[in-house]
């Protein structure tokens, strides 16, 4: 007797439909798994006859041989434990009385409780694409799933729940999309900063633009205070980003149980002792790391300094590329990580050079080897370089409110608006992703122009790169302002985020002034 059931198991942060092919005949009791399984898709043989029999269900007799097609792929995760069990119900006489084509996913615990999986937006979304009409789950994972259209939804707690609703004696209705929304809680807020007007300009700038930004000062100057509110800036996820988003933390096992989409840009902030791995992606079994999880959101570095130079290499190709490319034995994988970098230092190790009040202690040597870990070209790609310097009493008593972050929040997205008006063509377009064809294209800039960004390339020592960089900010700063054209002004601000000559800072570039 042959029974076929369609399941799903994860490739990166896609998934792939995989039939469970049983086949049963007579003979000495055996139950085999083949097509690529590895060891949790084998131990799926003890967890499904366990579930069956303490469910009430019968086992079929004699030899029972499990295949999972197509074998050429590696088979990964409890996900084929309720598929398995169905099919072992369907050889006992147990099978669907209705016409409908389902998906099954999902975990089974001793007793037959369906127990959650990771990736279940993307497992959703492979049912869909492949035409099924319903996809059968747990229960926890219902909200994920529902934001998936054209499918439903079923939750199952229990085995004995899903058989019964496969069976259909006791169906189950799929689950409500409107459910599956998350709310926000940030929490945080512009206003509560006080003090750092040239700070919270450049963090505007880098949320209407895209544009990375380093944050230098002394301890307690308020670098991860603002940093952290920088997602509060940035407009909501539209749907397909946010569907981005959620699989990648859906894969990652990140989601909060019984959680919908992420609605709102994600906040990362790794700890300096991260592995390579842990920030970029990769292990054994191959998934995103911090710069995924950060997708369309902020990836906020403390103290980068402390960070090893290898880690800090690893984030240059993602930066550019906007997704990290993992090949392993198992084959090739592609997370997508378009985030926006926010880095936080101090200016030495003791944190108090340049500090009007208090003295550095730190010798040269110490600085130097403080900034050695922290490249040229890594330094390159940060568009804005900001000094945070230490904030007065004053300016801590004064008793006007600070500008909230929603008022701050419409001048972002009305910037946005008018860099995407420029590319219609081009669906999320910042002033970041502008390519050097697009100024020769596009942005014609005048002489008073020309002489500003020829004068500031002699005087700063810019790379090709670094000018495009500036231009971008450029372009950012005039879109806030709502002007048609780069004018001197707006270049010379740009340009006033960029670092200074070695002369003027720690091994090169650590040590910003103020924006003039």
């Amino acid at each position: 007797m042959l029974a076929t059931v369609h399941a799903a198991t994860l490739s990166g942060i896609d998934a792939r439909v995989v039939e469970v092919e049983l086949d049963h005949s007579g003979g000495v009791p055996k139950f085999d798994i083949v097509g690529l399984p590895d060891t949790s898709v084998r131990e799926a043989r003890e967890r499904v006859k366990s579930a069956l029999r303490n469910g009430g269900f019968p086992m079929p007799d004699g030899a029972v041989m499990v295949n999972l097609a197509p074998a050429d792929i590696k088979k990964v995760g409890a996900y084929l434990d309720l598929p398995v069990a169905v099919g072992m119900l369907q050889i006992c006489g147990l099978g669907s009385k209705s016409p409908a084509r389902r998906l099954f996913v999902g975990e089974l615990g001793l007793t037959g409780e369906v127990r959650p999986v990771r990736g279940a937006l993307c497992l959703a979304l492979a049912a869909r694409d492949a035409g099924f009409d319903e996809i059968v789950l747990p229960s926890v994972n219902a909200a994920e799933a529902a934001a998936v259209e054209e499918i439903a939804v079923i939750p199952v707690p229990t085995l004995p729940d899903a058989v019964g609703h496969i069976r259909g004696d006791r169906p189950i209705p799929p689950f409500s999309p409107r459910q599956a929304r998350s709310a926000s809680s940030r929490g945080v807020d512009f206003a509560d900063i006080r003090g750092q007007t040239v700070a919270r300009r450049a963090l505007e700038i880098a949320a209407a633009g895209g544009h990375h930004a380093l944050l230098t000062g002394p301890p307690g100057s308020g670098k991860t205070m603002l940093a952290r509110r920088l997602p509060t800036i940035l407009p909501p996820l539209a749907r397909q980003e946010a569907i981005e988003v959620t699989k990648v933390h859906s894969v990652a096992g990140s989601l909060h149980a019984h959680g919908g989409l992420i609605e709102f840009p994600p906040f990362r902030s790794p700890h300096h002792g991260t592995s390579a791995p842990g920030l970029v992606g990769g292990g054994p079994r191959p998934g995103p790391g911090e710069v995924s999880l950060a997708h369309k959101g902020v990836l906020f570095l403390d103290e980068l300094p402390e960070f090893r130079r290898d880690v800090l290499e690893a984030i240059r190709q993602p930066l550019e590329e906007k997704r990290v490319h993992l090949v392993r034995v198992g084959g090739a994988f592609t997370f997508p990580c378009d985030f926006l970098l926010v880095a936080a230092m101090n200016p030495c190790p003791c944190g108090f050079l340049g500090d009007l009040r208090r003295v550095c202690t730190c010798g040269y040597a110490e600085r130097t080897r403080y900034t050695r870990k922290l490249s040229g070209p890594l330094l390159d790609r940060i568009d804005l370089h900001v000094s945070v310097p230490a904030v007065s009493w004053a300016e801590i008593q004064k008793a006007a409110p600070e500008e909230p972050s929603e008022t701050i929040r419409r001048r972002v997205l009305a910037a946005r608006e008018r860099a995407a008006a420029r590319f219609p063509s081009r669906p999320g377009f910042r002033n970041a992703d502008l390519a050097p064809a697009d100024f020769e294209r596009f942005y014609c800039l005048e002489p008073p122009v020309q002489r500003v960004a020829a004068a500031a390339v002699e005087r700063l020592g810019l790379s090709v790169r670094a000018l495009h960089r500036a231009l971008r900010v450029a372009r950012t700063i005039a879109d806030l302002e709502g002007a048609e054209k780069v004018v001197p002004a707006h270049l010379s601000e740009a340009f006033s985020f960029r670092p200074r000559l070695p002369s003027e800072g720690l091994a090169g570039c650590t040590v910003m002034r103020s924006p003039a």
